[in-house]
């Protein structure tokens, strides 16, 4: 056998084109490297905090990858930030409705837009939707995608019934238009990562027996964080087990320990898990034959220490 041969083992979930990755490679960094490998699982949005927290560097060393990265052209920074959420310019009622009838793009939204949320549009979100339009510059097709993205969201964690407001709209657009998602094809393979995710996460949330409720934005949290490392749902139910027998109780923060002391070993399967962090046995403090008690009175030792837990589960 060649040592010097290897294959990449299992099938690949990440894509990059042939360009980035020469210019990848050109860099010879491994840190820009992780951190090129880190956006591709979450999404393609840098939280420095986060990232510094994976992949077990600093912040200033994930900063300066990042910086490397743009240089290199594999990363964008968007010269003029959007404007905030609900400071979009202010539209007339005028130019709103004669864009309505101009536009034959805008008046198809229009009609999406009221099909799916369930309701005429009132003054305030016709500016909204059509701000979404003409400010952020997303395409028609594209913003019936993300409405109806919206609407998928809350029935599969609400069920029947929970519709997307316009504000949610908006949340949504600003969230995509800062990860450039301008095109049907973009929009369509961000929302199939996403309903990906959101499986996984409620296989998650069936392993961590969180049922009942939509998960809390902190809880959120932590799950993602968990799946962007490369864990199963399969894996997190071990941490959650060590969890609750050592702590009584599903504790994040303690479950969060015991997920990162994994990925800094680089164990992600349950095999893996089960063979490269295996507890240590109890260790017991050996008896000396001296403190053992005689013979004749271990009976009424026995018979004592049942009285004395009879008088402890009274109290």
């Amino acid at each position: 056998m060649d040592d010097n041969r290897y294959y990449l083992s299992g099938a690949a979930a990440l894509s990059l084109s042939a360009d980035h990755a020469e210019r990848l490679l050109a860099l010879r960094d491994g840190d820009c490297a992780l951190l090129y490998l880190h956006l591709l699982r979450s999404g393609g949005e840098l939280d420095v905090e986060r990232a510094a927290a994976q992949l077990g560097r600093s912040a200033d060393d994930v900063r300066a990858a990042a910086a490397k990265l743009d240089r290199a052209g594999l990363l964008s920074r968007r010269e003029t930030p959007l404007p905030p959420p609900d400071v979009l310019p202010e539209y007339s009622a005028q130019e709103i409705a004669r864009r309505s009838r101009e536009d034959l793009s805008f008046r198809a939204l229009v009609a999406e837009a009221r099909r799916v949320l369930g309701h005429d549009l009132s003054g305030a979100d016709l500016k909204t939707l059509f701000g979404i339009y003409d400010r952020l510059g997303m395409p028609g097709d594209v913003i019936m995608l993300l409405i109806n993205h919206c609407a998928a969201t809350l029935k599969r964690r609400y069920g029947e019934g929970r519709l997307p407001s316009m504000h949610m709209v908006e949340k949504e657009a600003y969230r995509w238009a800062n990860r450039e998602i301008l095109t049907a094809e973009q929009a369509e393979s961000f929302i199939a990562e996403s309903d990906r995710l959101e499986l996984e996460s409620e296989r998650v949330r069936r392993a961590l027996q969180i049922t009942g409720h939509a998960p809390t934005p902190s809880e959120r949290k932590y799950i993602e964080g968990w799946l962007a490392m490369g864990y199963s749902s399969e894996a997190l139910a071990l941490a959650y087990d060590r969890t609750v027998i050592n702590t009584g109780k599903l504790t994040w923060a303690y479950m969060d320990t015991i997920v990162r002391s994994w990925y800094e070993k680089g164990l992600f399967t349950p095999e893996a898990i089960e063979k490269g962090d295996v507890r240590p046995a109890r260790r017991t403090k050996p008896v000396r034959e001296q403190d053992r008690p005689a013979a004749s009175t271990r009976g009424d030792d026995a018979e004592r220490l049942a009285e004395l837990l009879h008088v402890n589960e009274v109290k």
